[in-house]
């Protein structure tokens, strides 16, 4: 069984064919437990299917985050319906402007938009933008305790996917990076994106930027099938180079966590696959 998760504040969230567990560490020092509904996703179809997968785990994703953070303050809030709704419109329009519109405007002062080079070039602001990102937010205190339990995370489903008992000593012998993170499926989708921009492109600015924002979805559904396929040859030299990139930058957005970080990570991994 395959599980695969994310890190939240003060805790990690895990996902199994069967459902999604979350589990925090309250600032009294208990942890808690939360579980939320997996949605039915056709696995029949590939690409829809990733496309599916990847909404329904931001999706989950969102509500653990709102979770998480309600277990440090002590307050109840739900993000469902409008609210949700609304956090991922906000989350998007930035994102769309910060890692799509903006590399393309940049671009224009280089190379004209018709050309092979100006995709290519827009892809690498794309990927520049993104790690620079990564990099400023990684000197937060907050977010580098979300690193932490990123590492845990990843240490966690190594050992429960290696068959072994899930103990903190155990897990602490496994490694922070993981092939199928979604750190690496962004490498993946800045990747292909530059082939398929530099193919399918418009005379105006307007119709290159819904292209984007309309294909992005499919491009990271068509990713994450190259993902989970090369993922299972991390052991192959003829395709383990794949996984580099993401492992690489997973140097990054993941950090060695302490013992009860990984304690955390254990009590997800083992709510959500009981």
């Amino acid at each position: 069984m395959n599980v695969g998760g994310q890190a939240l504040i003060e805790g990690v969230m895990i996902r199994s064919p069967k459902r999604t567990a979350a589990a925090a560490r309250t600032p009294k020092g208990k942890i808690v437990y939360a579980s939320f509904k997996n949605s039915k996703i056709s696995m029949k179809i590939p690409i829809i299917r990733g496309v599916a997968y990847l909404w329904d785990h931001l999706r989950l994703g969102l509500k653990a985050l709102s979770w998480s953070a309600n277990q440090q303050t002590g307050e109840d809030e739900k993000l469902e319906g409008w609210h949700l709704f609304v956090t991922f419109a906000f989350s998007a329009i930035i994102g769309i402007a910060l890692f799509l519109v903006l590399p393309y405007f940049l671009s224009t002062f280089f190379f004209q938009a018709d050309t092979v080079l100006f995709h290519l070039l827009d892809g690498v602001f794309r990927l520049a933008i993104f790690l620079a990102y990564i990099v400023a937010i990684s000197f937060m205190p907050d977010v580098k305790r979300m690193f932490e339990y990123h590492g845990a995370e990843h240490k966690a489903v190594h050992c429960f996917e290696a068959g072994k008992k899930l103990t903190v000593e155990n897990v602490q012998k496994y490694s922070t990076c993981h092939p199928r993170c979604g750190t690496s499926l962004i490498i993946f989708v800045i990747a292909v994106s530059i082939v398929v921009f530099s193919l399918i492109r418009f005379d105006a600015w307007y119709w290159n930027i819904l292209l984007r924002i309309v294909a992005i979805p499919l491009i990271g559904g068509f990713s994450y099938e190259v993902l989970k396929f090369t993922a299972r040859f991390t052991d192959s030299r003829w395709l383990s180079w794949t996984t580099w990139p993401g492992i690489w930058l997973q140097k990054i957005t993941t950090q060695e966590p302490d013992d009860k970080q990984v304690e955390v990570a254990i009590a997800a991994v083992k709510k959500a696959v009981r």
